[in-house]
């Protein structure tokens, strides 16, 4: 901004001399003495309405106005003096108009347009009076040809002078060589100069040969009808004006639908990369464990599918499946927490990974299973080799935050075939297989078709029993539980049967394991309790002599992982209306040991019911002494495996029945003797101390309707007694003859 402040000033100072010259001159030798209306006429039609008199030459920039022929016309007329003034008031005029309609015209710039005009008047007023002499005497003398002449020599010295001087100016602005300059954007102008000396020289040969007066009327009335065209195209722009906005409106709108269309493509396009994404991180997710990363059940299966699909055209295609299932795991996840369960399954995963070979493949099912596909272990020396590998590598330690975790696997393995149809099959058979190795401890087991028999008819008899639980064909046998030393009856054991409604009826060594797998053990218990409790006061409340009997029922390690037994045991008490010391739940030793501190809680909390606790098979498991002082039992039952062997010549069973009576005694545990089926054996456990006793000998297991007979009649075990007290006179037992020492 400066520097065109600048070379503004500079401008003006290098015109300002010679402009004074020229204004000066003009105004010095200005024709007073023609001054009247002519004169002013034409002045002011130049002055204030030439400029607007103009027109655009076809695709120029260029517009041919009348106000560079009224000023050579009035140099024709009355000398340079006056067109020098007319064309100083006509450039400042047209300046000022211009400032006025917004136009960003300093006053410098005006002043520097107003003495570059004057300028090139003046110039031109003097090459004509050296040329030709005075310009007003050419036009007066009427001679056409020298006005020709001298109109030619006006106009190339206007034009080289004006130009010359507006390109020396516009080059220091621009830095520009003003030849360029003058090459650029005056050269055209020439036209304008031309076309104002060929209007003058009309206007003067028409002034010379028509009235001034009436010259100047006809002028007016075509400046009249000019003006009006010039607002009939004014108008007619102005329309075209608004149209080309429009349009351009309308094609900028156009331009921003496109552009929000283009914005919105984009945004489809990006919507349907992401989408893509979403579907790659959904199949992803689909197909594999987010624990571990692996791929999952579906995806192992769907990849099992396409193997057996191709063994059925391709007979080389033979492959293995491995389940995997670790062992102890639940007490893992119990013990130290389910984080360390996942980080145990994650470490495992990893393990088992390393181990895939190429073409190989390792899913994660969930929980503590896992399954392999061994494309390259068609004969089974092979996939058992591999089985053994990945049950020795689990058995390696695990390290947590200092801890060493230990785990070992059990695993099934099925071998793919052209009989099998569906995958499921396949990962089944593995499964069955591996269930065989974890019951039987061992590290793999093959699968065989006496596994899926075998399997079958335990899912049916499943299927069957919980159809009896609720259906009621669960009915209760009672095996009478006699005081031995006066045998008479001191109670009951509830065992259940199963009237199967085509089998028949049932021994519980069938689906009593069953039952404990599925966890159907709990609802079956509670419903023999039920039933047992309701049974045994409907007795006592027929005698009054079997007030003080007692009814025994085996209760499952199952319940002690549910928190709500004890408010189970006592529902049934409170519902039943049975005296709680009546009743005796047996537990076996090994389910006691299995969880000590936590059955001794629930044990205590039945106790404290009033409810009586016994060990059942007691000698068979592995109780601790300790424990076993800790527990809140009253009864320890001795196992019919040492009852049957008593007899025996060793006498090795009869010391351990011994022992556990004098345990009991010590203890202050009444005892009950099981499986007594001879008068021998009675009779030895008479002799030993033993308090009561349960047996074949005594009574079998029986219905309800046996029952009420046998507690009608009271003189049903009075030949025991004197069997009993024969063979103790025949036989003479004091403990040394029973190979017991004191």
């Amino acid at each position: 901004m400066e520097k065109k402040e600048r070379l503004a000033n500079t401008h003006l100072l290098l015109l300002l001399p010679a402009g004074i010259l020229a204004a000066s001159w003009a105004i010095y030798g200005f024709p007073y003495s023609r001054f009247g209306v002519e004169l002013i006429a034409l002045a002011v039609i130049t002055v204030f309405f030439s400029s607007y008199f103009r027109i655009q030459l076809p695709r120029t920039k260029i517009h041919v106005t009348i106000s560079d022929a009224m000023i050579m016309l009035s140099l024709l007329i009355y000398g340079g003096e006056f067109a020098v003034i007319v064309s100083i008031l006509e450039t400042a005029y047209t300046s000022f108009s211009l400032r006025r309609k917004g136009l960003s015209i300093s006053f410098k710039t005006a002043l520097i347009n107003v003495f570059t005009g004057a300028i090139a008047v003046f110039a031109t007023t003097q090459i004509v009076l050296m040329t030709f002499g005075s310009p007003v005497a050419v036009f007066e003398n009427g001679d056409k040809a020298a006005l020709f002449w001298l109109l030619a020599v006006m106009c190339a010295a206007w034009f080289l002078v004006d130009s010359i001087i507006v390109s020396a100016v516009v080059a220091t602005r621009c830095g520009k060589s003003v030849m360029s300059v003058w090459n650029d954007n005056c050269v055209n102008a020439l036209v304008i100069y031309i076309s104002g000396a060929a209007l003058a020289g009309l206007a003067a040969m028409a002034l010379k040969q028509v009235n001034v007066i009436l010259f100047v009327t006809v002028a007016g009335f075509f400046a009249l009808i000019y003006m009006i065209y010039r607002r009939y195209v004014d108008d007619i722009k102005q329309t075209s004006e608004k149209a080309e906005n429009s349009e351009r409106q309308r094609a900028e709108q156009a331009e921003n639908y496109v552009m929000e269309l283009e914005h919105y493509v984009s945004q489809l396009e990006a919507t349907g990369r992401e989408l893509k994404q979403s579907r790659e991180k959904f199949r992803h997710a689909a197909y594999h464990d987010a624990l571990t990363g692996l791929p999952n059940r579906n995806y192992f299966i769907d990849t099992l599918q396409g193997l057996l699909d191709k063994a059925k055209t391709d007979s080389t295609c033979k492959f293995a499946v491995l389940f995997l299932d670790l062992n102890r795991f639940r007490t893992i996840n119990d013990s130290l927490g389910h984080s360390t369960g996942d980080r145990l399954i994650r470490h495992v995963a990893k393990r088992l990974s390393e181990m895939t070979g190429e073409g190989d493949l390792v899913g994660h099912f969930g929980g503590d299973e896992f399954a392999f596909i061994l494309t390259e272990a068609a004969e089974i020396e092979t996939a058992t080799h591999f089985a053994d590998r990945v049950a020795k590598r689990i058995a390696e330690s695990f390290r947590f935050n200092g801890r060493q975790v230990f785990t070992t696997v059990s695993v099934g393995i099925a071998f793919g075939s052209q009989d099998y149809q569906k995958s499921e099959d396949v990962l089944r058979d593995a499964d069955i297989a591996m269930y065989y190795a974890k019951d039987n401890e061992e590290n793999y087991v093959i699968f065989d078709k006496t596994m899926h028999t075998r399997a079958v008819s335990l899912q049916q008899l499943e299927t069957d029993l919980r159809y009896a639980i609720v259906s009621d064909e669960l009915e209760l046998f009672y095996q009478p539980i006699v005081e031995l030393n006066t045998v008479s009856l001191s109670g009951f054991e509830a065992l259940v049967r199963w009237n199967h409604p085509t089998r028949g009826l049932i021994a519980p060594n069938e689906f009593i394991s069953v039952s404990e797998d599925s966890g159907l053990v709990i609802p079956m218990t509670l419903q023999i309790l039920r039933t047992a409790c309701t049974q045994m006061v409907e007795w006592q409340n027929r005698s009054a002599d079997n007030r003080s009997l007692s009814i025994s029922v085996n209760l499952s390690g199952k319940h002690f992982s549910q928190p709500d037994l004890v408010g189970q045991v006592m529902t049934i008490v409170s519902e039943t209306k049975i005296n709680p010391n009546c009743l005796k739940l047996e537990i076996t030793e090994s389910v006691v040991m299995e969880n000590a501190e936590n059955a001794i809680f629930m044990l205590k909390q039945i106790r404290d019911i009033g409810v009586r606790l016994s060990v059942d098979d007691f000698g068979t498991g592995y109780s601790s002494l300790s424990y076993l002082h800790r527990f809140p039992i009253d009864t320890l039952k001795i196992d019919r495996s040492f009852v049957s062997s008593m007899t025996d010549g060793d006498g090795e069973n009869a010391e351990i029945v011994h022992t556990i009576i004098a345990l009991a005694r010590a203890l202050k545990l009444s005892v009950v003797a099981e499986g007594i089926e001879t008068v021998e054996q009675l009779d030895q456990l008479r002799t030993l101390g033993c308090e009561f006793g349960q047996g074949y000998l005594l009574s079998r297991p029986v219905p309800v309707a046996q029952i009420e007979k046998l507690l009608d009649d009271k003189s049903l075990w009075d030949n025991l007694t004197a069997s009993a007290a024969h063979a103790a006179a025949v036989h003479n037992y004091d403990p040394s003859q029973l190979g017991i020492s004191h």
